[in-house]
């Protein structure tokens, strides 16, 4: 059999997860036409149908499906192949595409940015924030190489270097700090007065599973779309919330009434490296896992 047309593949894999041969086609800058006969040439290649037809739609065959897989990795291999390749096999140069959760990046992007440089002034670091789920998809498609998330997260065909921690500090406006006693407890708080993020964001989970807010009255329908929201609503005395130590080192509170109160031994979220199984670039992957550690709250001592 004949190798198969990388291309033909990466049209394959954007078919698939468009579902639309025409929205397709644009994201692969092609016609229609040329996208079709593509898949067409593959499926003559392999003496297997990938698609099941009916006029104008159309649905992938189960072993089009499994081919959709094994072509993503492929082309994630034929990407590290590329960036080596091009940095003449020097793991310490090429582009490095490193996603980021939104509760992480901006507290995060200048302090990795600058150390990364410094340490390795022939890498290009390009730096992309998205959810969890859309940067996970993006890894598996190859489109990111490495991610920098919030653990413990599931995260199949893929490999975790746990970093270090993130405690959490329950948050308040001062007025209602003032109110607590100093041996109060989450069950002392009033009812609906728990903010957090939408569910989207891993952090909730990380929230409620780390400060046992598990099914809770205290905490609010009411959920906000980022942290700074978080502490917009805190600091209109409407209730509390949970920070993360590295959003309060960078000074999210400042300028507000709003004030932190220490964290409980066991509230904080893992941060941690997430890549594809099979990387040829380990070592690189490992570099940045040491030099994003010492930037965390309560960094992993043996990386």
């Amino acid at each position: 059999m004949r190798f198969p047309n990388l291309k033909h593949l990466f049209y394959l894999t954007v078919l698939h997860k468009e579902q639309h041969f025409a929205k397709a086609a644009q994201k692969c800058n092609v016609s229609q036409s040329t996208l079709s006969t593509a898949i067409q040439n593959l499926e003559d290649g392999l003496g297997q149908q990938l698609l099941e037809r009916e006029h104008k739609t159309f649905v992938f065959t189960d072993f089009g499906e499994a081919l959709v897989e094994k072509s993503k990795q492929l082309l994630a291999h034929a990407q590290e192949w590329t960036s080596f390749a091009e940095s003449s096999g020097d793991w310490q140069s090429g582009i490095l595409k490193l996603g980021v959760i939104p509760t992480i990046a901006p507290f995060m992007f200048e302090s990795v940015i600058t150390t990364v440089h410094q340490a390795l002034p022939k890498l290009q670091l390009q730096l992309v924030e998205d959810t969890t789920d859309n940067l996970l998809d993006r890894l598996s498609d190859g489109e990111l190489d490495l991610l920098l998330l919030a653990l413990p997260m599931k995260t199949p065909g893929c490999k975790q270097l746990l970093l270090g921690k993130d405690p959490f500090h329950l948050v308040a406006h001062k007025a209602r700090a003032a109110e607590l006693s100093t041996s109060f407890s989450i069950d002392d708080l009033p009812n609906d007065s728990i903010f957090l993020l939408q569910k989207e964001h891993c952090l909730t989970e990380h929230a409620v599973s780390a400060c046992g807010l598990a099914h809770k009255a205290q905490v609010s329908s009411l959920t906000a779309s980022s942290l700074h929201t978080l502490v917009a609503l805190v600091n209109s005395k409407m209730g509390f919330s949970f920070m993360p130590e590295m959003a309060l080192d960078q000074g999210i509170l400042n300028g507000t009434q709003v004030v932190a109160m220490p964290p409980e031994e066991d509230a904080f979220r893992e941060i941690g490296l997430v890549w594809r199984v099979g990387t040829t670039r380990m070592q690189l992957f490992r570099k940045i896992a040491s030099l994003v550690a010492s930037l965390l709250p309560e960094p992993r001592q043996d990386i």
